[in-house]
C-alpha cells in the first residue's frame, strides 16, 4: 500500500519517496568529505591504539562485519567512520538508514548488532529490553527553503543586491508547520525580514513521512518555543501534520526543498551542506538571528548535563540553549547496542568501531559536519561498556 501525502491544497497524492537512491547520497557524500582530508584521517587511525593492542584487534576482529539501521541524521558520520575501521581494522560495517523508529525496532528484535535513534529510548525500556544507549556524536537541525526571486529591495535603479538569509523565530516557525501561516508574503515573516521581498506565493511545508528522531527533535524545539504546537501537535517521531509534502528520511526532505519552488523542510545539517541549500536564520535565545555552525553547535554542548552512568538512559537536552552563537536545535544522535552480545567478536567489533569512532573518529566528525562528544564523556560511555 502506497504511502499518501496532502498537497498544500488538502488534495492526497502518492508520496515521493527518493528513498532508493538514499544510500548512493550517503555514501557519495561521505566519500567526498572523507577523501578531502584522508591523509589526516589515515594519522589519526594509526594512533588508535597501542602496537600490542593493535595486533590483538587485528588477530581476533579482521574479517568481522556488523550490522547497524536508524537514524539518517548519524548516517553520514557512522558511514564515514567505517571506511578507516574498514581499512586498518578489518572490521566491516553496514549501516542502513530506515529512520530511528525503525532502527529502535530492529535492534530490540535482534536483526541488527546496533541501532541507532535521535530520540533516546526511556531506562525503563532501555532496561527491559537489555539494551546501552549512549550518544555519539551531535548536529543541529537545520531549517532549508526555496525561494526564488527574494532579492534585497532594489534602491533607485541598481541591480538587487544578493538577499541576506530568510530570519525566521521559533514561533513563527512553529505557525508555518501549524498551519496558520500559509503565504510567503505573511505579515509576521515580512516584518523579521525587511530586506527581502517576499511574493504572495503559499509555502509548502515538507515534512519526514516515516518515524523520524528528526521530526522528535525538529516538534520538540517548536513545543518548546511555542504553546500553541505543543496543545495541537506534541513533540514526536510522527505527529498529525496538517498537509504539506512528506517525505523519507533526510536525505528525502532534502530532495523535496531543492526540487520544490517555495518549499521550507528541516534535515540534520550534513544534508543541507552538501546539497548547498539555502538555510534559515533562527533566532536564538540570546535574540539573536544565527545561522547554523559547527561552532554554534558546539556552544549548545557547554552547558550539558550528560546522564551518562548506572541507572541513567545517556540523553542529555541541548535544545534552545544560552550563548550569543548557539544554534537552537542541537541534538545529540545515540547508539543503542544489545548487552547479551557484549563477549561474542561481533559485539567485540562493535565496541571496536565505537572506540574508533568516539576517540578517533574527530577529524572525520567535524568533516562531514558533526561535533564531537567531550573527551571524558566518551571515557564514560566506554567504561559503562556492557561486560
Amino acid at each position: 500500500m502506497r504511502e499518501r501525502r496532502s498537497d498544500r491544497h488538502g488534495a492526497e497524492r502518492p508520496c515521493r519517496h527518493p528513498g532508493s537512491g538514499r544510500a548512493a547520497f550517503v555514501a557519495a557524500l561521505v566519500f567526498v568529505l572523507i577523501q578531502a582530508g584522508s591523509p589526516a584521517g589515515r594519522a589519526q587511525a594509526d594512533t588508535l591504539l597501542e602496537p600490542q593492542a593493535a595486533q590483538s584487534v587485528e588477530q581476533n576482529l579482521r574479517g568481522v562485519t556488523i550490522t547497524g539501521a536508524g537514524s539518517s541524521f548519524a548516517a553520514p558520520v557512522y558511514q564515514g567512520w567505517s571506511l578507516p575501521v574498514q581499512r586498518d581494522l578489518g572490521i566491516g560495517v553496514n549501516y542502513q538508514a530506515i529512520g530511528s523508529s525503525a532502527g529502535q525496532d530492529q535492534v530490540i528484535a535482534g536483526t541488527v548488532d546496533f541501532g541507532a535513534s535521535d530520540k533516546p529510548m526511556a531506562t525503563a525500556q532501555l532496561q527491559a529490553t537489555h539494551l546501552y544507549q549512549f550518544p555519539t556524536v551531535m548536529s543541529g537541525v537545520v531549517v532549508i527553503v526555496n525561494l526564488p526571486r527574494t532579492g534585497s529591495a532594489p534602491a533607485g535603479s541598481g541591480t538587487p543586491a544578493t538577499p541576506p538569509p530568510l530570519r525566521l523565530d521559533g514561533p513563527v516557525l512553529a505557525d508555518i508547520y501549524g498551519g496558520v501561516i500559509t503565504r510567503w508574503n505573511d505579515p509576521r515573516i515580512r516584518r523579521l525580514n525587511p530586506g527581502l521581498v517576499l511574493p504572495d506565493e503559499l509555502i509548502a511545508a515538507v515534512h519526514r513521512a516515516d518515524g523520524s528522531g528528526t521530526t522528535y527533535v525538529f516538534t520538540s524545539y517548536l513545543s518548546l518555543v511555542s504553546p500553541q504546537w505543543r496543545q495541537r501537535f506534541g513533540a514526536g517521531t510522527l505527529v498529525g501534520w496538517t498537509g504539506g509534502d512528506g517525505a523519507r528520511g533526510n536525505d528525502g526532505v532534502a530532495a523535496i526543498v531543492r526540487q520544490v519552488p517555495w518549499s521550507i523542510g528541516y534535515v540534520e545539517y550534513a544534508y543541507a551542506a552538501q546539497n548547498r541549500l539555502d538555510m534559515v536564520a533562527l533566532k536564538n535565545r540570546a535574540g539573536n538571528y544565527v545561522l547554523p555552525t559547527l561552532a554554534g553547535f558546539a556552544s549548545a554542548v557547554a552547558s550539558a548535563d550528560w546522564k551518562i552512568g548506572p541507572g541513567l538512559n545517556g540523553a542529555v537536552d541541548l535544545l534552545d540553549r544560552p550563548g550569543a552563537v548557539t544554534w537552537p536545535i542541537v541534538t545529540p544522535t545515540y547508539a543503542l547496542v544489545p548487552a547479551r552480545q557484549s563477549a561474542t567478536r561481533t559485539g567485540h567489533g562493535v565496541r571496536a568501531f565505537f572506540n574508533w569512532g568516539l576517540t578517533q573518529g574527530g577529524a572525520v566528525t567535524e568533516r562531514l559536519g558533526y561535533v564531537g562528544l567531550p573527551a571524558d564523556v566518551q571515557a564514560r560511555i566506554l567504561a559503562g561498556w556492557p561486560r
